[in-house]
């Protein structure tokens, strides 16, 4: 028999099967739904209208949702932490809200666009969550539920991790279809703005994760981060090397520098992935990776552009990634010498290294924002490009502050090694960081030490059932009974 389930955590997963059956019933409708698209002018995607109240309240609820709740509960769930679940169950009750206000909303009216097209997958993506996560709380694990029941965690892991991710797209998806823009021959121009933007704030994301919680799993792969680093530029050159160009065909615009710059990344990326490595095989950092961002901001500043507003943006956007670049050279080889942290552990961090990923964020925001239509948007409405910048370097601040945030929440309550000595723990029974602030992890392991276990083995404990447990448990009194034996012989 499975354990009885506490009644805040049973009315939680009410809420959560509810809200599945809920969503489940009207996928149906919703896919059945139109707008009208009868104000819509010809040649046009959106119509005159403004953006009514119901339309900004869907915006708010989802951007609510999909950007902190689901992200947090992700994190939660990573740690095993109990406010997973009613976070999780928050955020789909605001999902299905802004879900069906997206297709209730008067004012401003579209065409068939990507963003009503993706909501339908996201939301499947989310119902398959809900149910993965209902399954395992379940405890069902006789018979055909044992190895099916590890398939559904990884399955659940996957799912929560590339949610996010999925998210963010659909962010993008939606400002895209609100303003009409990326339609015909601007399509292009977006995909590469806004999936480099993307990278550039995902690659400072990465920076932050592996600043703050990601060096023990860089020391266990034996590679520096500047391996990763190169090898992925070595990818993306590699793509872009053949994609910013029609082969065969005329050259037009700015081909040739766009695939000048695929060049370049691909063959320092090879000279990155070569220099990361000591003759003894261990891992070796270098500064190529930052060069290569310091070169494109370089190129992307003197980069032409058909309005003075977007040749200020694009300016600015360069010297953003070249300083970027720049100080990511200095933290290597000066703030940090060449090694992976400043301490052992990987606890202490140097204001400066903050630097370098909030600098990619903000050169990702401003590329996002520099496509041929919002620069002729915001040069129509008068706006100048000193206001401009700096609201996308507040997104930046907002971004970067999240994503803090969310490293931070883990950082503290993630398990940690039992290879925790006495002389790391204090007095009052606490070890100390380097700024003298105590680790709940700490605290944890002076009152008797934690397991160390991955992300998903740590997940995958935490949904075991209570038989499962109890033969762990037996198993471990046998071996102290044992141990007591052999002390008294």
């Amino acid at each position: 028999m499975s354990a009885a389930i506490p009644r805040p955590m049973a009315l939680a997963w009410a809420y959560a099967v509810t809200a599945a059956v809920a969503l489940l019933g009207a996928l149906p409708l919703v896919r059945a739904h139109e707008h009208d698209t009868a104000d819509i002018p010809e040649g046009e995607v959106v119509s005159a209208e403004a953006i009514d109240t119901i339309l900004w309240i869907h915006i708010t609820t989802q951007l609510l949702a999909f950007g902190i709740v689901f992200p947090a509960g992700m994190v939660l769930g990573i740690i095993r932490s109990r406010w997973h679940v009613p976070v999780q169950v928050g955020g789909i009750i605001l999902a299905i809200l802004g879900y069906f206000l997206g297709h209730s909303h008067g004012g401003r009216q579209f065409a068939p666009n990507i963003h009503a097209s993706f909501a339908s997958s996201l939301m499947l993506m989310l119902l398959v969550q809900i149910l993965l996560g209902v399954y395992l709380r379940l405890h069902l694990s006789r018979g055909f539920h044992t190895p099916l029941r590890k398939w559904v965690v990884i399955g659940h892991g996957v799912v929560g991790k590339v949610l996010p991710v999925a998210s963010w797209v659909q962010m993008l998806f939606g400002g895209i279809t609100a303003l009409g823009f990326c339609q015909a021959d601007h399509l292009g121009q977006c995909l590469a703005h806004f999936i480099m933007g993307s990278a550039f704030i995902g690659y400072g994301i990465v920076l932050i994760i592996m600043m703050l919680v990601g060096q023990s799993w860089l020391k266990r792969t034996g590679r520096s981060q500047e391996f990763f680093d190169s090898a992925f530029i070595t990818a993306w050159g590699i793509v872009n090397t053949f994609t910013e160009h029609h082969w065969g065909g005329p050259w037009v615009h700015n081909d040739l520098q766009h695939t000048s710059m695929g060049i370049i990344w691909w063959c320092a990326g090879l000279v990155g992935i070569w220099l990361s490595r000591r003759r003894d095989g261990g891992p070796k950092r270098n500064l190529i990776p930052a060069l290569v961002i310091f070169l494109t901001g370089w190129a992307m500043s003197a980069h032409p552009q058909h309005l003075p507003l977007s040749a200020k943006v694009h300016s600015m956007f360069g010297y953003t990634l070249m300083l970027a670049g720049l100080t990511r050279m200095v933290e290597v080889a000066f703030v940090l010498r060449d090694k992976s942290t400043l301490s052992e552990d990987g606890t202490s961090v140097n204001s400066f290294q903050n630097l370098p990923p909030f600098l990619l964020i903000a050169s990702g925001f401003l590329f996002m924002g520099a496509t041929e239509e919002q620069m002729k948007l915001i040069s129509d409405a008068g706006v100048t490009h000193v206001s401009y910048i700096l609201i996308l370097y507040s997104m930046a601040f907002l971004m970067f502050l999240l994503a803090n945030m969310l490293v931070h929440l883990y950082a503290v309550n993630a398990p940690t090694s039992k290879s925790t000595t006495a002389n790391d723990v204090t007095s009052s029974g606490t070890s100390q960081r380097a700024n003298g602030h105590a680790t709940r992890g700490s605290r944890m392991a002076a009152d008797g030490g934690t397991r160390v276990r991955d992300a998903e083995e740590f997940e995958l404990e935490g949904l075991m059932s209570d038989d499962e447990q109890g033969d762990e448990g037996d198993e471990e009194e046998d071996g102290m009974v044992t141990k007591r034996s052999e002390r008294v012989g």
